[in-house]
């Protein structure tokens, strides 16, 4: 980490696009992907990150520093729940690969002219089943039978859900990387393991305490139950995740079924 407290600062007005883009799509993507550059990086402090080639088959953005990359989705107006994305089979096989990069999505007022909101959610947060096959194009489509898909956002952890941007005001850079650090343990678990890990991980952020029982977590079998149909024993598998999420430095436990979020 850098050790700096200070915001970002990074002025919110969105730059012009260069005069050759002609469409508004285009020149929106244009000006998003200048201004996110110059933001800085979520990761190590970076003060900006490189721009890849247009033709990059991924990513969008690289820091210079650590070497992660992000994908970059705009949008005027707020995110909902889910965000478009490309192809189904290629999101899928996308997720398995370690080069996966980072989501990073930034919200715009177009009548300003400046960006109001940027979230960032790193790949460690991704599992499979987020990943929403839509409808094939009809057979009158240029691209007849192309199979796109959404990313389901709200099935990410408030923790995976990094606001660099809120509102118009930015959150303090040494925030941003605590958040970032205090998760990479996710890193290491298969994607797999994953969705149970981030399963119970909402569970415990749901309770809506630092300090919480297990009994607590139990509420949450039924839904877990139908999340996973084929697991029978979903109560020992949540003591399993809690305590993977207190060796990995996530929780504290505290005697007596106690735990306390650190």
């Amino acid at each position: 980490m850098t050790g700096n407290d200070e915001p970002y600062h990074r002025p919110l007005g969105l730059e012009e696009a260069p005069a050759h883009f002609e469409s508004a799509s285009q020149k929106a993507r244009v000006a998003t992907e200048i201004w996110a550059s110059r933001m800085g990086c979520p990761s190590c402090g970076a003060p900006t990150l490189d721009q890849l080639p247009n033709n990059s088959p991924v990513a969008d953005l690289r820091c210079p520093d650590c070497a992660e990359e992000f994908e970059l989705k705009s949008k005027k107006g707020r995110f909902g729940a889910r965000v478009t994305d490309g192809a189904y089979g290629t999101m899928c096989a996308r997720l398995l690969s370690p080069t996966n990069p980072h989501l990073m999505l930034l919200a715009y007022d177009a009548a300003a002219h400046e960006a109001t909101d940027v979230l960032v959610i790193p790949k460690h947060f991704f599992i499979l089943d987020m990943i929403e096959k839509r409808k094939p194009l009809a057979p009158t489509a240029r691209r007849a039978g192309w199979v796109g898909c959404n990313i389901n956002i709200s099935r990410v952890p408030a923790s995976g859900r990094i606001a660099l941007l809120k509102d118009r005001v930015w959150t303090p850079r040494e925030e941003v990387q605590r958040r970032w650090h205090s998760t990479l343990f996710l890193k290491s678990a298969s994607i797999d393991a994953r969705g149970w890990l981030l399963e119970v991980m909402k569970a415990v952020e749901a309770i809506g305490r630092p300090e919480f029982t297990l009994d607590e977590v139990y509420a949450a079998q039924a839904h877990l139950q139908l999340i996973y149909p084929g697991n029978n024993n979903v109560r020992p598998k949540i003591r399993q995740q809690l305590q993977v999420l207190r060796d990995a430095g996530y929780l504290e436990f505290i005697g007596r079924g106690h735990y306390r979020l650190r």
